[in-house]
C-alpha cells in the first residue's frame, strides 16, 4: 500500500501534505495532553510491531503485493489519535531509510494508513461492542478482527484512488486508470491482506483480554479529543 515517489503528480502530493500537517498538528497536541508516561513504553513497543509487520509483503497474483499494517490494533489499544503518531513515525522511518514508500507520497501513505485506517477501523470496533452489548474476550477478538480488516481496505481503496485519478488530473505519472488500480488494490487486501489483518488483531486482543487486561486500561486518546482509561 505504500505509494512510491513518482506516482502521484504534484499537485496531489501538496494536497495530503496541507491535509495531514493540521491531522499530525492534533494527534500531537492530543497525546501529549492526554496520555500518560506509562503508554510511552507501549507507543514504543506498538510502534516496532507496526514497523515489523509492514515490512512483510506477500506477492499477489495480479503483479502487486499486500501487507497488514496494525493501525487499528494501535487505535484499539491507546486510541486513533496515538495510532496517527505510531504509524505516521513508522512511515517516516520507512521512506527515508528503507525506500519503501516515497517522500513526495509521503503524505498520502500517512493520510491512508495513519489517518484513515487507525478511525474507519476504531469507529467500527466500537459499533460492533455497542451492538454486541457485552465486553468480554471474544466479543472483543470479533470486533477488532473486524475493524481491521474494514480499515486496511478503506485505506487500500483510498490509495487505489489516489492512484486511478493521475491519468485524468497528472498524466505522466500512475498510468493505470481506476479501472486498474481499484480491482489490483482490493483484491489484494480483500483477499490476503485484509485476512492477515483481521486475524492478527483480533488473536491479540484476545490475548490481551483474556491473560493482560490492564494493557487494556491504558489511557486512550478518543477521536473527540478526550481521554479514557487509567491515567494513574
Amino acid at each position: 500500500m505504500h505509494i512510491p515517489d513518482g506516482y502521484l503528480g504534484p499537485a496531489t502530493c501538496v494536497f495530503f501534505y496541507i491535509v495531514m500537517i493540521p491531522v499530525w498538528y492534533k494527534a500531537f497536541k492530543m497525546t501529549s495532553k492526554y496520555l500518560s508516561d506509562k503508554s510511552v513504553p507501549m507507543m514504543g513497543m506498538l510502534s516496532a510491531f507496526v514497523f515489523l509487520v509492514m515490512m512483510f509483503n506477500w506477492p499477489v497474483p495480479d503483479g502487486t503485493t499486500a501487507h497488514m499494517v496494525g493501525a487499528v490494533l494501535v487505535a484499539i489499544l491507546l486510541g486513533p489519535w496515538a495510532a496517527v503518531i505510531v504509524v505516521s513515525v513508522v512511515l517516516v522511518i520507512q521512506a527515508f531509510f528503507f525506500g519503501d514508500g516515497g517522500l513526495t507520497s509521503l503524505a498520502a501513505n500517512c493520510f491512508n494508513m495513519a489517518f484513515v485506517m487507525p478511525f474507519t477501523g476504531y469507529y467500527v470496533y466500537k459499533a460492533l461492542m455497542k451492538f454486541f452489548g457485552k465486553e468480554n474476550a471474544k466479543t472483543m477478538a470479533l470486533a477488532a478482527a473486524i475493524g481491521g480488516y474494514v480499515g486496511i481496505n478503506i485505506a487500500a481503496f483510498c490509495a487505489a484512488v489516489e492512484f486511478g485519478i493521475q491519468p485524468y488530473i497528472a498524466p505522466g505519472y500512475c498510468p493505470y486508470g481506476l479501472n486498474l488500480s481499484i480491482p489490483a488494490m482490493m483484491l489484494a487486501h480483500m483477499l490476503v491482506a485484509g485476512p492477515v489483518e483481521a486475524v492478527v488483531t483480533g488473536s491479540v486482543i484476545y490475548y490481551l483480554k483474556t491473560y493482560s487486561p490492564h494493557l487494556l486500561e491504558l489511557p486512550k486518546v478518543m477521536p473527540g479529543g478526550e481521554s479514557v482509561g487509567n491515567m494513574d
